[in-house]
């Protein structure tokens, strides 16, 4: 059923995506310390109803969800920019530096989002589905991994990396890893992955 905007949408509209624009204030307010904050108050940082961030998302969580989303398809970005690394295991434990160097540049803003993928939102998030992908793109065509075990490899790896990645940054969310140690821990737990596929596995 069509839904009639309001004049608050309407300017969002003309601006920008309405997603987007709520997506983008809910950003700003967890950049500003604001992690509590509800609905009411993305409606008013965003511009829009008050219904808007409802009709849009359908919950809290799911805004987070598509905020940690966001933060995956910009670590595969800056991925697809480095150039390019021969060998499998290389691409794989550079991938993880940029993601986590990514994830500590805003280290407050990304923990509040970490605290919520486990939240369940009105349908599930894309978080698993973009990880797994980031980790397909770094293995890449599995250059540098036993020929005989490389489709398996292929097949099994990314998803198990982004669990991986996933436990690694669960940890640091919750305060027990020190930002300082979070790459060299989630670059130690890829190795421990890797290495039954590697074809050099002293590399890692």
């Amino acid at each position: 059923m069509a839904r009639i905007k309001t004049p608050s949408d309407a300017t969002a509209t003309r601006g920008e995506p309405v997603r987007q624009r709520v997506i983008d204030a809910a950003e700003r307010l967890l950049r500003e310390g604001k992690a509590e904050f509800s609905m009411r108050d993305l409606a008013s940082e965003a511009g829009v109803s008050f219904a808007t961030p409802f009709n849009q998302f359908g919950s809290k969580a799911a805004i987070m969800h598509a905020l940690a989303e966001r933060r995956i398809e910009l670590m595969a970005k800056r991925f697809s920019e480095h150039p390019t690394l021969a060998n499998a295991t290389d691409r794989v434990l550079l991938a993880i530096r940029i993601a986590a160097e990514g994830m500590l540049e805003e280290p407050r803003v990304n923990r509040a989002v970490m605290g919520w993928i486990g939240t369940a939102g009105p349908a599930p998030g894309r978080a698993l589905e973009l990880s797994t992908g980031l980790w397909r793109l770094a293995l890449g065509d599995g250059n540098g991994l036993v020929a005989a075990s490389r489709d398996e490899a292929l097949r099994t790896l990314p998803r198990q990396l982004a669990f991986a990645f996933r436990g690694t940054l669960s940890f640091w969310t919750a305060g027990e890893l020190p930002d300082e140690e979070l790459t060299a821990n989630a670059q130690d737990v890829a190795s421990g992955l890797l290495q039954g596929f590697a074809a050099n596995p002293d590399r890692l």
